[in-house]
């Protein structure tokens, strides 16, 4: 995982990306339960790609739009269903990372139209 300015939404999700097209092509983390996972863990921050997501979304409240499409950039998702942590949590974050990530693991989305996507672009219910 790197962090990047710009990139490719495809039906399959980001270029590059190994997913899949459907309801899991996409993963997206709510930058305000960064904290809370570093709470958990004991430690000041975490780096975002430690998570194994692919958007870090902040100003909005993604589990309360479940089901709702949005506006990433030029391109356009529905969120779909939680992302439970997986196993590499413990690897990337050490012992409890696993456990830190329950309940703020972000959430899978399926795209609705391909398109660019870049950091600092709004994002905007549709």
């Amino acid at each position: 995982m790197r962090p990047v300015s710009a990139a490719e939404l495809r039906p399959d999700g980001l270029a590059g990306d190994h997913a899949r097209a459907g309801k899991r092509a996409l993963t997206l983390f709510q930058a305000e339960h960064l904290a809370a996972v570093a709470g958990f863990l004991g430690r000041g921050a975490v780096p975002p790609e430690l998570l194994r997501r692919n958007l870090m979304i902040s100003g909005l409240n993604l589990s309360a739009l479940r089901g709702v499409a949005l506006a990433l950039d030029g391109a356009v998702v529905r969120i779909t269903v939680p992302c439970a942590p997986c196993s590499r949590m413990e690897e990337a974050l050490g012992p409890g990372g696993y456990n830190a990530m329950r309940g703020h693991g972000g959430w899978c989305a399926e795209v609705l139209q391909p398109g660019p996507v870049a950091t600092g672009a709004p994002v905007r219910r549709v």
